[in-house]
């Protein structure tokens, strides 16, 4: 009820108020404010993998799996990033062909990748092809990709590093892959620079390099990962103050 008392501006100021409070109420809540996404079991498993030390994941795959599925000093990144996603692979086989059509599938794959994908592509005997460029990476960049990891190489890195897109090939190279490459696939098995990658794994990278999880493990691999960070982290201090590394090891077990 409004009070009686107040002048007629009062009284009008209070009427628009209470029309604003209606129409704010009657919003659906769920559509305006809330983010499902945000809170998929994937974006808070990739929100981990954001913030923990890739060479942490390098060692907890290994002490867990035994396996070593870190990608070689040959895969570098075209300017400092760090960034985690699923991987979307793609593969193209090496055919010399006059097909304008010979790379629709990898343009199709790239336009139904989306947030959180990481393009995983390996050109068939291709370090000295590009295999994208900064087309392929504004699509990339458009679509809320995480980043790239390319079996090959890559081009337009000046105009990649302005968008501020990430990626990381074998090397820079002014080639091209039209004429020379047919799309050979998505979505399935690759080995990228000597490691398995299945579509759904993840992919972490840092200044330390790229490595491969498999989705299925991803979740024991994260845990063991954010235990060692935290280990390695406190260990800085210590080792500062005792001025002795090996007196670090023996009280954390970090090395």
């Amino acid at each position: 009820m409004i009070n009686r008392s107040l002048g007629t501006n009062a009284i009008l100021r209070n009427l628009g108020l209470l029309a604003f409070v209606a129409v704010v109420t009657s919003l659906p809540l769920a559509r305006s404010f809330s983010h499902p996404a945000d809170v998929s079991p994937d974006a808070a498993l990739l929100d981990g993998y954001r913030h923990v030390e890739v060479a942490s994941v390098s060692d907890a795959m290994e002490k867990l799996t035994g396996q070593r599925t870190y990608l070689s000093h040959q895969m570098k990144p075209i300017f400092p990033t760090k960034f985690a996603g699923l991987a979307l692979t793609v593969r193209l086989k090496k055919e010399e062909n006059q097909d304008p059509k010979a790379l629709d599938g990898m343009l199709a794959a790239i336009d139904q990748g989306g947030p959180n994908s990481v393009f995983v592509m390996v050109v068939d005997d291709g370090a000295d092809i590009a295999g994208m460029g900064g087309l392929m990476g504004t699509a990339m960049q458009a679509r809320n990709f995480s980043g790239a990891v390319i079996d090959g190489g890559v081009r337009d890195v000046a105009y990649l590093t302005k968008i501020g897109f990430p990626v990381y090939a074998l090397g820079r190279v002014p080639s091209t892959s039209v004429g020379h490459y047919r799309f050979a696939g998505a979505n399935l098995a690759v080995s990228c620079d000597g490691v398995t990658v299945n579509a759904g794994d993840i992919v972490a990278a840092d200044a330390d390099g790229v490595v491969i999880v498999p989705r299925a493990q991803a979740a024991d691999v994260l845990t063991t990962a954010q235990e060692m960070d935290f280990k390695e982290h406190s260990m800085y201090a210590y080792i500062e103050k005792l001025k002795s590394i090996e007196e670090a090891v023996k009280k954390f077990g970090r090395l």
